[in-house]
């Protein structure tokens, strides 16, 4: 499906991301952003946060099934792969939800489908730098529908998550933010690759952790 590049889908979802962010700033910035605005964007984000992990989880899926004497025929393992892309059926809810849902103007109400795809663009490197000879965990098939599912439930839960939509650069009501920032560059400096993914359960983590503090 990637024309063997899978080193490569990392650095296009990081283009995506970085695409996505300036364009919801300068639609904010000029004051320009139209409800046509809003569903062209959700229709983008649901090919780059949407199709592009579902397509990740199938590859991975379909690689190890390549290998399983037991997936003998390729129709098999199609059908072992598929599921892969409930991510994507999920994330196409996700996003049409967020459109209606007033109360995620300042946060977000289930995990967003960036960081979704994020923790699954982590999940790929991790096997395809072999980080801490973790490859042979994060291939196996029932660790990947471990993933599809939890990922697919969590884009929906009814789960209050920060955002990062700074208002100003003080550190009052912006804590959270800095505090998670700073721990992120620490996993980023000492497990390299392997801290992506780990970055995204932190981040669901404290959100988790605010829910119960403020309760």
């Amino acid at each position: 499906m990637f024309s063997y590049r899978l080193e490569l889908v990392p650095v296009c979802i990081l283009i995506s991301l970085v695409a996505d962010f300036f364009d919801g700033f300068a639609a904010r910035f000029t004051k320009s952003d139209s409800e046509l605005g809003k569903q062209l964007d959700s229709l983008a984000d649901v090919v780059s946060f949407g199709f592009v992990p579902g397509a990740i989880l199938f590859e991975l899926l379909f690689r190890k099934l390549e290998s399983d004497p037991m997936a003998y025929s390729y129709r098999r393992m199609l059908m072992y792969a598929a599921p892969a892309f409930l991510v994507t059926l999920f994330a196409a809810l996700r996003l049409a939800k967020f459109n209606i849902d007033k109360r995620q103007s300042d946060g977000f109400i289930g995990l967003a489908t960036p960081a979704a795809t994020v923790f699954i663009a982590g999940v790929l490197l991790i096997y395809v730098n072999d980080s801490f000879g973790l490859a042979h965990m994060v291939g196996a098939r029932k660790f990947l529908y471990v993933v599809t599912v939890v990922i697919s439930f969590l884009m929906i839960a009814e789960i209050p998550m920060f955002s990062f939509k700074f208002k100003n650069f003080g550190w009052q009501g912006n804590q959270i933010r800095y505090v998670f920032i700073i721990l992120s560059l620490v996993l980023l400096a000492t497990l390299k690759f392997a801290a992506v993914s780990l970055i995204i359960v932190l981040y669901i983590l404290i959100s988790i952790a605010l829910k119960l503090f403020k309760k």
